[in-house]
């Protein structure tokens, strides 16, 4: 029987990352993953296929319509929709094949079968035969699956889940999706810039609604001159299969009834958590109502030698999120000393523009009583901007308003995924808006409505607008 320091239980982001950052610090670790791939959700079918064929949809989308207005002319376009699957294959595979090669360097041990917990030292693998590991240290890291509707089950063809999606062999002429939340904003998008019909049912009356309002207004205006039709506050009653078409029933919360006849559904209304065949009965690990497990401030379970990372305890459902928490827990069982400050986790939506956020939204702070500055500068106004034909969005900077410490950072429009880690920074170390509008930005940027806005959030004039 084999024993190891430390036992990882799922390869997606938190897990992987955690068991690199326990071998590195000397434990002797071994990684367990289910399936025949490693990288979890966020590798195979989630983050990375997703971001790949939004790239692909992406620069087909400006060749036909973006690139004529700088002197780009093409005679005869056309979208190899199966090249395009083929080169996100090619991408996961690549990465897979790196994630091996460092459980290979940094010598984890790996096992691929299913994981359950015979006691709390003690692990079953069920692959094509039963092996039994013993450990000191375990962290369950098994993430999450796409939640179903009671009346609409996922059948892969015509009821798709965001798995099913990213393997589509066709492009639906009218495509539904269920659920205005950032998977469903994204493969909306998605299949928009490729020539789908998209129509996205929301049950809140705003898309993306745990962002800051003025983000969810600005790109739903945005999708909509895409072409993408939003019904929201509306409640789907019923999603029926009717020969090679699916029928969706739903009634706007005025009661008025809407039909809507596509191609194929798709159910992107949440995700819960995984935590099938793990035998956490047979030790006492504790769940929530909905399923996740319980954890401490140190990410313990209640069994004090078993940690919990990642989409399997709730909270943000993030790869980096689950990143930060794998090297936490890594450095926690060592004893070297960590933190994690859950509200400097930054949310990204990969549509065009992008959307990030960082910090408190407006609703959250008039919820807190907290009273606040603004500043909010628009995209268009900046010379990059206006030179790449990129102008939708905007930043805005939430300040308080007694000492102009940053609060929270919105912004929407090109490139703000890699622009919203200054937000980060800035906020970790307690910045003011004024700080960030003593820097010196480098001409010409997009960053540089950062410190437009900061201008304005700390009373001062904008020099562009």
């Amino acid at each position: 029987m084999n024993y190891y320091d430390v036992v990882v239980i799922g390869s997606g982001p938190g897990g992987y990352i955690s068991a690199i950052r326990c071998s590195q610090l000397g434990f002797n670790t071994a990684i367990i993953e289910k399936y025949k791939y490693f990288g979890g959700t966020c590798l195979n079918v989630g983050c990375i296929p997703s971001k790949t064929l939004l790239s692909s949809a992406e620069n087909y989308h400006k060749a036909k319509n973006m690139f004529y207005k700088h002197g780009i002319k093409f005679d005869n376009l056309l979208l190899d929709f199966t090249k395009m699957m083929s080169i996100k294959n090619n991408i996961i595979n690549k990465i897979c094949e790196g994630i091996k090669y460092l459980f290979i360097k940094y010598n984890i041990k790996t096992y691929l079968g299913t994981a359950s917990f015979k006691d709390k030292n003690t692990i079953s693998i069920l692959d094509s035969k039963i092996e039994i590991i013993k450990f000191t240290y375990a962290i369950i890291a098994t993430g999450s699956k796409p939640m179903e509707l009671p009346f609409a089950k996922i059948d892969g063809n015509k009821i798709i889940s965001s798995t099913d999606i990213l393997s589509l062999n066709y492009i639906p002429k009218k495509l539904s999706i269920i659920g205005g939340g950032v998977i469903g904003i994204e493969l909306g998008s998605l299949y928009n810039k490729i020539g789908s019909d998209v129509t996205i049912i929301e049950y809140e009356k705003n898309i993306i609604s745990n962002l800051d309002l003025d983000l969810s207004k600005e790109l739903k205006n945005i999708l909509k001159k895409n072409g993408i039709k939003f019904y929201l506050s509306t409640k789907v009653e019923s999603i029926d299969i009717i020969k090679s078409n699916v029928k969706i029933n739903a009634k706007i919360k005025k009661n008025d009834e809407i039909n809507i006849i596509c191609d194929c559904c798709l159910l992107s209304i949440g995700r819960i958590p995984y935590t099938n065949n793990l035998g956490l009965e047979n030790i006492g690990i504790k769940k929530d109502k909905k399923g996740f497990i319980l954890v401490n401030n140190n990410l313990q379970t209640n069994i004090e030698n078993i940690y919990a990372i990642g989409d399997v305890i709730g909270g943000l459902m993030l790869a980096h999120k689950a990143e930060k928490e794998g090297i936490f827990v890594s450095d926690k069982i060592y004893g070297n000393k960590n933190f994690i400050n859950y509200n400097l986790i930054p949310s990204v939506i990969y549509t065009n523009p992008e959307v990030a956020s960082v910090g408190k939204s407006e609703k959250e702070l008039k919820y807190f009583n907290i009273k606040y500055k603004i500043g909010k500068f628009p995209i268009k106004a900046l010379g990059r901007a206006i030179s790449s034909g990129e102008i939708n969005g905007f930043v805005k900077i939430l300040s308080d308003e007694l000492t102009d410490e940053i609060l929270g950072i919105h912004m929407i429009g090109p490139r703000v995924s890699d622009i919203i880690i200054e937000a980060v920074l800035a906020m970790e170390f307690k910045a003011s808006s004024e700080d960030l509008s003593l820097i010196s930005y480098a001409h010409p940027t997009f960053t540089e409505a950062v410190k437009e806005a900061a201008l304005i959030a700390t009373g001062n004039k904008p020099i562009h607008i």
